[in-house]
């Protein structure tokens, strides 16, 4: 198997690993599955288990992006390879080998994707998640206005096809991730940044568990 299959291998079986779930159980014996939003990513780890135990999932998360992307770059391998191991590495993280393909949304994974390829480029977009938090507080309306522009600032300011056409690819996936988010948004049902989710804040198999 060639070092190209075994680096893709590698990256997706890195995303994969549920940080999330592990911190909240060790710190908390939540299992963030069933609870608040079920989402396995920082936002609900920092509902339900506190600031640091969501600050630990953040790192961890996106050091699983980051990782399997600098060592595809340490080892020389071409640029459309390395897009593939940061795509798999988000990808696990979505649909994880080691949860029955059952993840999260990937924003924290592919900023960690996104930092090993251009940093400066990575930290420009981080600017604006945190703008659109501090201003409007929904974590998920910051990642949905990032998504958008994560391409077009890659495009304007590095424009590398191979890496152009990796961001589209995982923007795409983080909006279609968010589709319920966007509908408690448009309803006004979403829970803001350091806010419990509470009753009509959840989803429905949330509140049923209420």
């Amino acid at each position: 198997m060639s070092t190209s299959v075994w680096l893709v291998l590698l990256g997706y079986l890195a995303g994969s690993i549920p940080f999330g779930l592990l911190v909240a159980r060790v710190t908390t014996g939540v299992d963030v599955r069933k609870t608040g939003s079920g989402n396995i990513g920082a936002t609900n780890v920092l509902r339900v288990a506190g600031s640091r135990a969501g600050a630990v999932t953040l790192a961890l998360d996106a050091l699983k992006g980051w990782a399997p992307v600098a060592l595809s770059q340490i080892l020389g391998a071409p640029e459309i390879v390395i897009a593939a191991v940061g795509l798999a590495a988000f990808l696990g993280h979505v649909y994880p080998l080691f949860l029955g393909f059952h993840g999260g949304k990937g924003v924290a994974t592919a900023l960690g994707v996104l930092l090993a390829l251009f940093a400066k480029i990575a930290l420009l977009i981080v600017g604006v998640w945190l703008l659109v938090a501090a201003v409007f507080r929904y974590s998920s309306l910051a990642a949905l206005v990032t998504a958008v522009t994560a391409p077009v600032l890659i495009w304007v300011l590095d424009g590398r096809p191979a890496y152009v056409g990796l961001a589209v690819i995982i923007c795409g996936f983080i909006l279609i991730r968010h589709r319920e988010n966007i509908e408690r948004l448009m309803a006004g049902h979403e829970g803001k940044i350091g806010k419990k989710l509470q009753g009509a804040d959840l989803p429905q198999r949330d509140r049923l568990a209420l």
